[in-house]
């Protein structure tokens, strides 16, 4: 064993006698004690951060500079030292060394939440605002919720955050007046997606990708509600509304052949389904389950099924096809979600719509309405709610992503088969 270095040690016994004095409020002993570890290693840093701290807290703010100056010569490889020199050089108001002190803080870690708040304190007192609404979002985008922060940073970044949203609030309806003669020069045109385009930049809505929770097929454009339009195949089985809502009323008055729509074991993470897992109040009956006709159910939709046929079914074995009449109870929600793949879409038929019911796929909010379809990506997150004291009904099923070429879809039916065989009684994903 090497013997113990008596530098170190003298280092050790003086730094643990100038803590002793601090607690006891001897600050001249304990600046004394400092000065003579200083003697020994000029460049201690342990000395040197309770010398600024010290000074620091007793209002000494050049003192302070002096000691984190030195610190960050010395050393100057942790955030920290360099905005502690921040701190002391905006109190001095040298707001040129507390801005290269929060640069070198940033060098070393851009995502340090005090680093880019103090940045954005500099720039807000330079009236710098479109820098500072930049510097603040920055911060936004790595703070933690505020729940989670530490107390004393809350403030700080409840701050950023109020002048980021009151920025684009400004933001906002600046553009607002300066695009209003452009918009009325296209009133006739459908400039919605263009809207939302704005509302996104400057945060009156969230952006929405397509987020596929187990196969996701690139380069197919996310698309909340496509054009009703483009689905000619839908007229006849809008024309056979009537007769689908006559089967599914026939059907519930069975009380047979519905089961939850959420169904996972209690040892999985059932995360934002927990409220509706195994439960009645959102329920379904299949006619088409995990690519397999579901003839006991089907049998009893005979003119539903046939309504079917039309549809662009998606060949995916032991996967989809999928249809089924779903059922969600009065005052229930279904929470944010994203579906499973977007090589297929999902189509809803409204049968049994009350009033207060609504639905969400990314910023898009529609209500159904009876006898009408729409066509929708679900990988997009989408939620429903049914606010009313009645019960609604809608019959789902999923068709062929438009976009895909007839060579793509059968790649996907060759690969899903393969994955099948593969992954034998664990294959399988629910619509």
């Amino acid at each position: 064993m090497n013997p113990p270095d008596p530098r170190l040690q003298e280092i050790n016994a003086l730094e643990a006698e100038a803590v002793r004095a601090v607690r006891t409020g001897r600050d001249e002993e304990a600046n004394r004690l400092w000065g003579r570890i200083l003697q020994i290693d000029s460049s201690h840093g342990r000395t040197l951060t309770a010398l600024g701290q010290h000074a620091f807290r007793q209002g000494d703010m050049q003192s302070a500079r002096v000691a984190y100056q030195r610190l960050v010569d010395a050393d100057g490889s942790d955030p920290r030292q360099w905005i502690n020199l921040a701190l002391a050089c905006r109190n001095l108001r040298d707001e040129p060394g507390e801005e290269n002190a929060i640069q070198h803080a940033l060098k070393l870690d851009p995502m340090d939440l005090p680093a880019l708040i103090l940045r954005g304190n500099l720039l807000e007192r330079l009236g710098k605002t479109h820098e500072a609404a930049r510097a603040y979002g920055a911060a936004a985008s790595v703070s933690p919720p505020l729940e989670r922060l530490h107390p004393d940073l809350r403030p700080a970044v409840s701050h950023a955050l109020a002048y980021r949203e009151k920025y684009n609030q400004d933001c906002s309806s600046f553009l607002a007046q300066y695009l209003d003669p452009y918009y009325k020069q296209f009133t006739h045109e459908p400039l919605g997606r263009f809207r939302d385009s704005v509302d996104i930049m400057v945060g009156k809505k969230k952006r929405y990708d397509s987020r596929s929770e187990v196969y996701h097929f690139p380069r197919l454009a996310p698309i909340e509600f496509f054009d009703r339009a483009d689905f000619p195949w839908l007229d006849p089985i809008e024309e056979a509304a009537n007769e689908i809502r006559d089967e599914f009323i026939a059907v519930l008055s069975g009380e047979e052949g519905f089961t939850p729509y959420i169904s996972y074991p209690q040892d999985v993470p059932h995360n934002q389904f927990a409220e509706l897992n195994n439960s009645p109040r959102w329920s379904a009956f299949h006619l088409y389950k995990m690519g397999e006709r579901v003839e006991e159910n089907a049998n009893k939709c005979p003119k539903t099924m046939n309504a079917l046929e039309g549809a662009p079914k998606p060949d995916q074995p032991g996967r989809t096809p999928a249809a089924m009449f779903s059922l969600l109870k009065p005052k229930t929600r279904i929470p944010p979600h994203n579906g499973v793949t977007n090589a297929r879409l999902v189509t809803h038929l409204a049968l049994i719509i009350p009033e207060a019911c609504r639905f969400r796929v990314g910023n898009d909010i529609r209500q159904w309405v009876p006898g009408k379809a729409w066509v929708f990506d679900d990988t997009i997150e989408h939620e429903a709610w049914n606010d009313s004291d009645k019960l609604r009904v809608v019959l789902i099923f999923d068709i062929w992503h438009p976009h895909l070429t007839p060579a793509e879809r059968e790649m996907i039916t060759a690969m899903t088969t393969g994955l099948k065989a593969f992954l034998g009684a664990s294959a399988g994903f629910e619509l």
